[in-house]
């Protein structure tokens, strides 16, 4: 299957191509707006793969996409928050395959009905957000909870290591929301609460206590409905240095009372000067993911997974879900046809032999006490 990575050789599309670069099943195709870069890429991991010039905003973009035989392609050039479909809707006009990073809210929750149609009929799958939400967290959740009656609260929280590579792109996504309301499902009902404000402790298990704000993701609006949720699901980020997460609050702050309309365009300035923590951090992240709700016998459970992720290889698990979809697409696994989310497509078992190979550990905890 020759698979295509667009943004190949940005922060998480080079994780990806260096993973799958060698499968005997796959011919790689590294693409990006620069061919001197994708090339140079591709020179260093062998195995046939080549460099391709490919802008994914070109209107000819479904034509190059069949001219170059793609059967999958994989989107990584973000940020997904301001852009529409039609890298998606190429892929499936060039009856490819189609996986994406995307982490904004509207771009994976409106995908399926967006593309469903499409897909289904070149008979072809699209995945959106095979990253580590929805794709990771909800597996997460489904091996916390099997064989529950119900489920209470679902709260999950990233801890990235203020070390490890952090791209611009992913960045200018973060900021995209920074002080505006983020519609959450609290107390049973829908409620706002303000992107990167009011940070608050958070617990795990092999790292240092840290602090998380609240950020807008998939999984706030997916998990309610898809788990049944009572009461329940929050995400936050807790940054490793509290200076760099009061930071975030300061412009949340901002942008609430109007003093900063786009706080995403500071995202090169804070890019360039995010090293300037480097010295208050580590190479050490993870996340965190609780469950709450009645067990089997209906019986009160609470349940933690961890994970900690050493050496600054944490950013390798935002890319694990599309690297292990793509494998089962080379290697003639059927995944459903049609567009779809991530959520609920890979079992957390699948991720094991990835956390393995980059030394994570994982745990999980029974915090539910006595009965």
């Amino acid at each position: 299957m020759n698979v295509l990575v667009l943004g190949g050789y940005g922060n998480f599309g080079t994780r990806i191509c260096k993973a799958l670069a060698g499968h005997p099943q796959i011919h790689l195709q590294i693409a990006g707006r620069h061919a001197g870069k994708a090339q140079a890429l591709a020179d260093t991991l062998g195995g046939g793969a080549e460099g391709v010039a490919l802008d994914h905003e070109a209107p000819s973009l479904a034509a190059k996409l069949k001219a170059l035989g793609a059967g999958l392609v994989i989107h990584t050039a973000g940020p997904f928050q301001a852009q529409a479909y039609g890298v998606a809707l190429a892929a499936a006009q060039a009856c490819a395959h189609y996986i994406d990073l995307a982490d904004g809210r509207r771009f994976v929750c409106d995908f399926p009905a967006a593309l469903h149609s499409a897909f289904a009929s070149a008979g072809r799958t699209a995945v959106a957000g095979a990253s580590t939400v929805p794709a990771l967290s909800s597996a997460v959740v489904d091996a916390l909870s099997a064989g529950w009656q119900s489920i209470d609260t679902i709260d999950i929280c990233i801890a990235p290591a203020q070390r490890a590579p952090r791209g611009e792109a992913t960045l200018a996504a973060v900021l995209s929301y920074c002080g505006l309301p983020i519609a959450v499902w609290e107390d049973g009902r829908w409620q706002h609460r303000l992107g990167w404000a009011q940070p608050t402790p958070v617990h795990f298990l092999r790292l240092r206590p840290r602090r998380g704000a609240v950020c807008d993701i998939p999984d706030l609006e997916l998990f309610p409905a898809h788990y049944r949720v009572a009461r329940r699901v929050s995400f936050r980020a807790a940054l490793e240095v509290g200076l760099a997460q009061s930071a975030f609050s300061v412009l949340a702050r901002l942008r609430q009372w109007g003093w900063l309309k786009q706080p995403e365009k500071l995202a090169a300035l804070m890019h360039r000067g995010g090293g300037l923590f480097d010295a208050l951090g580590t190479p050490l992240g993870g996340m965190v993911v609780r469950v709450s709700g009645s067990n089997a016998q209906g019986q009160p459970s609470q349940c933690a997974w961890h994970i900690a992720a050493d050496h600054d290889h944490g950013p390798e698990i935002p890319c694990m879900a599309a690297i292990l979809l793509a494998r089962q697409l080379a290697e003639g696994q059927p995944l459903p046809i049609g567009a779809w989310t991530s959520t609920g497509l890979l079992p957390l078992d699948a991720f094991a032999p990835e956390f393995a190979k980059w030394g994570m550990q994982t745990d999980t905890v029974d915090e539910a006490g006595p009965h």
